[in-house]
This record gives structure tokens, sequence and C-alpha cells, in this order.
């Protein structure tokens, strides 16, 4: 779609029909490592680094359209439709993507994903603008220490949010750390993204999976985003918050494999 852009860091692995994996803000593909026992058997797996993120290089311009845009360019070695799943902002992405390029994308698997992160006068399960404003100051002032607390965040609540936090706390430096502007950059994405009249357009079928202990990304959201998709279903992980592939790595993984094999 976009000529000349740079090329993010792809790793592909496994064997099998085309999966690709899009992390959350602030994080990297690496986070997606203990799925991979269960996922390649069954599917070659192609775990992108978002622009700026992890392995891959930063862009100029950071809107959702964009970032799509990039991540098509990244992956159009990839010959036949196939299977996106979104984490949180990753998920923002594939909703877009799959809008912009329908005939490359067979279905989509939104994880933690709202069509709009901010609240809106006609859109209340999500955080105020002010909570999002005042996170980016804290990441200014205190960066590694900031998203070590936003960490916390993610497994509030969850019924294994120990182990999950100490697993994220390991992983979340060892590719390197984004540049404070690319974090900047996807903070502003979160505050002025807002997807939900798009979501009639978005036509492949998806599955839509919350946890219900999720306070980023409440259940209210993910399930308000299920109903507004013309071919999608929800699936709620009990017990889990923010990261459900994680603390409840089972159920989830059942989840997945029941929509992609029914």
């Amino acid at each position: 779609m976009n000529a000349r852009v740079p090329q993010l860091y792809v790793e592909s692995l496994g064997v099998g029909p085309p999966l690709v994996l899009l992390h959350g803000f602030a994080m990297h593909g690496g986070l997606f490592e203990p799925l991979l026992p269960a996922l390649t058997p069954h599917f070659r797996v192609h775990v992108v680094d978002l622009p700026g993120h992890g392995r891959s290089p930063s862009i100029d311009a950071v809107g959702i359209e964009r970032i799509a845009a990039t991540i098509d360019d990244a992956t159009a070695p990839i010959e036949r439709p196939f299977t996106v799943l979104g984490w949180s902002l990753g998920g923002q992405a594939a909703l877009q993507w799959a809008r912009a390029r329908p005939e490359r994308i067979a279905r989509l698997v939104l994880v933690a994903t709202t069509p709009c992160f901010v609240v809106r006068d006609d859109w209340t399960c999500a955080m105020s603008a002010e909570t999002l404003a005042r996170f980016g100051d804290e990441l200014r002032v205190a960066y590694r220490l900031t998203l070590l607390r936003f960490l916390t965040l993610q497994v509030r609540g969850s019924d294994d949010g120990r182990r999950t936090l100490s697993l994220l706390r390991e992983r979340l430096f060892e590719r390197g750390e984004p540049t404070s502007a690319t974090l900047a950059a996807a903070l502003a994405l979160l505050a002025t993204t807002d997807l939900r009249s798009a979501l009639p357009d978005v036509r492949v079928p998806a599955l839509v999976v919350g946890g219900d202990k999720d306070t980023l990304v409440p259940i209210k959201a993910t399930c308000a985003l299920a109903a507004a998709l013309p071919h999608a279903t929800h699936a709620t992980i009990e017990g889990a918050a923010h990261a459900p592939f994680l603390s409840h790595p089972r159920p989830f993984i059942d989840a997945l494999r029941a929509f992609i094999d029914g």
C-alpha cells in the first residue's frame, strides 16, 4: 500500500495457515512468546513489532491508517488471506487494516480491544482524557517506573495477576526501550482514535475476547465492539484482566481454536 516505508520487524515460525500477531501499547511481539508452543504446531505465526516498538523502526507520521498500511507492507510476502490477532492497540490497528484491505484478512481476533479508548459524550465505557493525559505526563518524568506501573494496571483484579505481572515485567524491555517520541505519539493515537463509525465496514468474521476484570478496556467496551461488528462473536475470559492470553492461556487458546477451526 505504501512505498519506501521502514520495514517492520517480523518473526515467522511454525507451520500451517498464516496467523499474524499484533501487540499493544509500549510492548513488543515477544510478549506473545508463551503462546507460541500452542500455536506453532498448527499455524505459520508472524509476530510483528509495531512501528517504534521492539526491533521495529519508527515511522514519520503515526496515525492508525499509517500503522495499518505499514503492517500491510511488512506482511506482503504472505500470499493467502490470514487471521490477524490484535491485542489492545494492536486490535485497533487490526480493525483499520481489515477495513482497508479486507481481501487480505480472512478473520480477526480482537483481544482487550476497544474502538475508542477515551470517554466521549456517547461513549462512557472508557478511561477519561484526563487520566490518559496524566499518564503521559508521568511517562515524561519517570519513564521506566511509569511503564512498570502500567503493567500493574493490566493485571489488576486478574485471578493469576502476580504471575502474569512477573512475566510482563520480565519481558518488557527485552527488545529495548521505545523512545519518548514513540510513546508520546502512541498515546496521542490512543487519545484521538475513534473507530466506532468504521465498524460496519469491517465485514470479516471476528472474535472479540475480553476479560471480565479488565480495568483498562472494560468488558462493556469489548461487548459493544462485538455487537457493532457485522460478523462478530464475543468470548469472556472469566477472572482475566487486560492480558487474558497470558493470565488464562488455556481458555484463551480454546476460544481461539474454536473460532478459527469452526
